[in-house]
């Protein structure tokens, strides 16, 4: 589908990547890896054509539909989210209006023998054609789905978009690409900005979906779920992996324990063969062998190793000087900003020595309850309060703001330091890779990456017994993210963590705090034992909202559908054109009436589920057969109408 061929991107002297080849193929689902400043946003934009490479070309067939999430993007505003994102069908809509357009067109001529009577019915074909492929069910159903499966709740659907915060409108933007249904999907960490449930939606709607997808993600368990093939950028080349990223893991150890044996097998020989030569060089007898050696090494293809970058984070906290038994304890809470009330009732405690994760959508208050903990926020009503001897060690999300920008990265850790901790400045900073002049650059200039690990580094100036972390993963790479999480569990201290990263939390914490619907619930045990309990929770939220909605839809459709057929039947045909709308008509009423007993049996089985009876896919099915039943009756009302006239 999409061939990149001998692509080289240089800056100056410095070469990103290098003569690299590979292919895009329908229902591919690439997880393209590499650290940060690999390359992969680069090979994204090349893509897309947003960016040119110094040599070699990006080959895009014509009519391949493309769809680019970036990172940082900008968003529309002037419109409510539902209305913004049903902007995701405006072709489709142009391809219906052309469709009625033509067809009235064609009920007033009657030049059937003419040319441009016969491309009018082509061009009808080809339009219906496109529209049988493009459109699946109600494109409002589909785009309140979509959205709702992003996190919106129902009632948020008809906001202003400039009302919701930048993360908000990423998903906006994402619910329109998916919508959009491109041939090839181009996602630049898509997650970033999801909750838990969000993520797990996404993963399953790009798991199902026919789109060939690029993925950049630093969520181990996503690229899993939702990729088939692993494409590598280390040190400006690419290897291509049929396999998802964990397996690739494994095959990349290999490949290169197989690689350095090969070229040590080869060194051994090169170095035997020219101490062959150079021992016999001058004997008459062995010139012939020398000369045949000679040649032998001039055309002996080198071996080559990959230089591995093993650069990682090397972190270890300091231990956690001992705290009272309760760390933190929240009593009847209720937290929020000037009259806008973002949680109440909440009870919360934390123990000396726990791990415990604070989840839920964006906005429920997360965040919020970290301020509360920090005292940068006073309580509603209720108490908050830390622990004897507690002292927490924060790691605020919104680095941009608390990052003095034209401080230097070794300026920032001098500036708070005190003490001999002084002395080990540099040895802290080369831990989190800032090496070299690296600690002279200013902030200004770092990745999102390397302005988390500077903060992060700050943490390590003071032996805290709690910290407190919102988002700490976020521009992270895997292995750093490896690394940091071994790090927290050897920490002895207690931790309360604000993270959306589901492989991150696994294994991490053991008890987590949901906040949702402005409250705050309390689940004992890991991550994944939150899940099970959510998707069971959410599958019963949606079977009730259908359930509710679908019916007086379906009653009106076929109420609808049974007038205009008896007005129908009292009708007269009197000329051949109007027989052959006759035969067309009753094809379409046989068509009608087999979707209605579909329909029926459908409604019986909803009205009175049993436990094996899969509700979501019954529900998906009945919306289908819906959606194909207004499309069959718009087609027999207006064929009905120009009987009539």
């Amino acid at each position: 589908m999409i061939s990149i061929n001998n692509l080289t991107v240089a800056y100056g002297g410095f070469t990103l990547l290098n003569d690299i080849n590979f292919h895009i193929s329908e229902n591919d689902k690439i997880g393209l890896v590499g650290k940060n400043g690999a390359g992969k946003s680069t090979i994204l934009k090349l893509i897309c054509g947003l960016q040119s490479p110094t040599s070699g070309r990006v080959a895009v067939p014509s009519g391949v539909k493309i769809g680019y999430l970036p990172q940082i993007m900008e968003h529309h505003r002037g419109k409510s989210v539902i209305d913004e994102t049903m902007t995701a069908f405006a072709q489709m809509f142009e391809m219906e209006a052309e469709l009625e357009n033509i067809t009235n067109e064609l009920a007033q001529r009657e030049d059937y023998e003419s040319r441009e009577y016969h491309d009018l019915i082509i061009r009808l074909n080809e339009v219906n054609d496109r529209l049988s492929m493009t459109r699946a069910e109600n494109p409002r159903v589909q785009a309140e789905r979509t959205l709702m499966g992003l996190g919106f709740k129902y009632e948020e659907l008809d906001r202003p978009t400039e009302t919701f915060s930048q993360g908000w409108n990423m998903r906006i933007e994402l619910a329109k690409i998916l919508l959009s249904k491109p041939d090839v999907l181009l996602l630049d960490e898509p997650t970033n900005h999801l909750d838990i449930e969000s993520i797990e939606w996404l993963e399953t709607y790009l798991k199902d979906c026919r789109s060939s997808l690029v993925l950049i993600s630093h969520d181990r368990k996503f690229l899993d779920n939702v990729t088939n093939r692993t494409v590598e950028i280390m040190v400006g080349r690419i290897h291509d992996y049929k396999v998802p990223y964990s397996k690739y893991l494994e095959l990349r150890k290999e490949r290169l324990a197989q690689q350095q044996a090969a070229y040590e097998n080869q060194q051994r020989m090169i170095e035997k063969t020219e101490e062959f030569i150079e021992r016999f060089r001058y004997k008459p007898t062995k010139s012939n062998q020398v000369q045949s050696r000679v040649k032998q090494l001039e055309k002996l293809e080198r071996i080559e190793v990959d230089i591995e970058d093993k650069s990682a984070l090397a972190v270890k906290f300091p231990p956690a000087p001992r705290s009272g038994d309760i760390a933190y304890k929240a009593v009847d809470l209720k937290l929020g900003y000037g009259s806008k009330v973002v949680f109440s009732d909440a009870n919360i405690e934390v123990r000396r020595g726990e791990k415990v994760a604070l989840v839920g959508r964006n906005g429920e208050g997360k965040t919020t309850l970290m301020r509360a903990i920090m005292g940068e926020l006073e309580p509603m009503e209720g108490s908050s309060r830390i622990g004897h001897n507690v002292n927490i060690g924060y790691y605020a999300q919104n680095q941009e703001d608390i990052l003095d920008k034209e401080d230097t990265v070794f300026g920032t850790l001098d500036r708070i330091a005190v003490g001999d901790i002084r002395l080990k400045l540099r040895d802290i900073l080369a831990a989190f890779l800032f090496k070299g002049e690296d600690i002279d650059k200013k902030v200004a200039v770092l990745s999102g990456g390397e302005r988390a690990r500077l903060a992060m580094a700050k943490l390590m100036l003071k032996p805290y017994n709690l910290l407190a972390l919102d988002e700490p993963t976020n521009h992270m790479d895997i292995r750093s993210k490896d690394i940091l999480k071994q790090a927290l569990k050897a920490y002895d201290g207690t931790i309360i963590i604000v993270s959306h990263d589901r492989d991150f939390l696994d294994g991490l914490v053991d008890k987590l705090y949901e906040f949702r619907d402005g409250h705050v619930k309390e689940h004992l045990g890991g991550v994944q034992d939150f899940l099970e309990r959510r998707r069971i929770e959410n599958l019963s939220e949606l079977e009730r909202h259908y359930k509710i909605e679908a019916q007086p839809v379906v009653d009106e459709v076929v109420q609808k559908k049974e007038e205009s057929r008896q007005e129908y039947q009292a009708k007269k045909f009197i000329s051949k054109e109007e027989r052959k709308i006759r035969n067309r008509i009753s094809f379409l009423e046989k068509g009608i009436e087999e979707i209605e007993n579909k329909m029926k049996e459908i409604e019986a089985v909803l009205a009175n589920p049993k436990p094996e009876d899969d509700v979501m896919e019954l529900t998906r099915a009945y919306l289908e057969n819906k959606r194909e039943l207004d499309y069959k009756m718009a087609e027999w009302e207006k064929l009905s109408e120009s009987i009539e006239e």
